[in-house]
């Protein structure tokens, strides 16, 4: 398992820097660290989270101070979620009792979930168990990540009908495969959560998730337009951000789950 967990920290490192170089490119955030609206964040902002992320990913790749630098990059996607995304959804979002528009909190929640999980590669690929202070910590990113899991699973089924069109027109029965999916990530976020077969479901669930960005996202970036190209791009990576996370999680739990 030590395997599946380096290949899950490899996907979330690129996914973590490639955010940061696209920042950097595009001059502003990625789409899920913004309100769903038309905000714009300052330039200088802009280019520091893009070198802080290009940074922190390349050293999660590299493992390179591990466990100071996701104690670091989860508190910056935890502060951009509870102080700028969430309080822009309470005072200046009217549709703000929609569950649509919480998703890009969650997106970064769940990342931030993701970073704090990255700790426990540390211990686990060394095959030391990891204890103490940073084995809490990714334990609670665990926890956060699923969390998130399950909320996404419920916009499955209440934006079933509209979001089916993401799935690929050679795949029959649309909705059939939101719903598939609804119930695939709600048990998988209640697994992860209360520790129950966790290496198993945390591993389908990683190999699912990549599924989407190889037959759903890639080719949508593919053929995106010139103006959709910066969102797709960071659809795909998210994708890969939340497989990464789900192989580290299967592969730094003990045997017993």
């Amino acid at each position: 398992m030590r395997n599946l967990s380096a290949i899950g920290r490899i996907f979330f490192g690129v996914a973590v820097a490639e955010m940061g170089l696209q920042a950097l490119y595009f001059v502003n955030f990625p789409y899920m660290l913004l309100p769903p609206a038309n905000v714009r964040i300052p330039d200088a902002l802009a280019y520091v989270l893009g070198i802080i992320l290009a940074v922190a990913g390349t050293c999660i790749v590299f493992m390179k101070k591990n466990q100071p630098i996701a104690l670091v990059l989860g508190s910056i996607f935890v502060v951009i979620a509870c102080f700028f995304l969430v309080p822009y959804e309470l005072v200046a979002d009217s549709n703000r009792m929609h569950l649509g528009a919480w998703e890009n909190a969650k997106k970064t929640l769940a990342l931030a979930g993701g970073a704090f999980a990255m700790i426990g590669c540390s211990s686990e690929e060394n095959e030391n168990p990891i204890a103490g202070f940073w084995g809490k910590l990714a334990r609670s990113g665990s926890i956060a990540y699923g969390l998130m899991i399950i909320g996404f699973s419920i916009l499955h089924f209440v934006y079933a009908k509209q979001a089916s069109g993401y799935v690929p027109s050679y795949i029959p029965f649309h909705l059939f495969w939101m719903y598939f999916c609804g119930v695939a990530l709600l048990g998988s976020g209640i697994a992860i959560v209360f520790r129950i077969k966790t290496r198993l479901i945390a591993t389908l669930l990683g190999l699912m998730i990549f599924t989407w960005f190889v037959s759903l996202h890639i080719p949508k970036v593919i053929g995106a337009a010139p103006a959709d190209l910066a969102d797709e791009i960071s659809s795909a990576f998210l994708a890969l951000a939340y497989s990464g996370t789900a192989f580290v999680i299967a592969g730094t739990t003990r045997r017993a789950h």
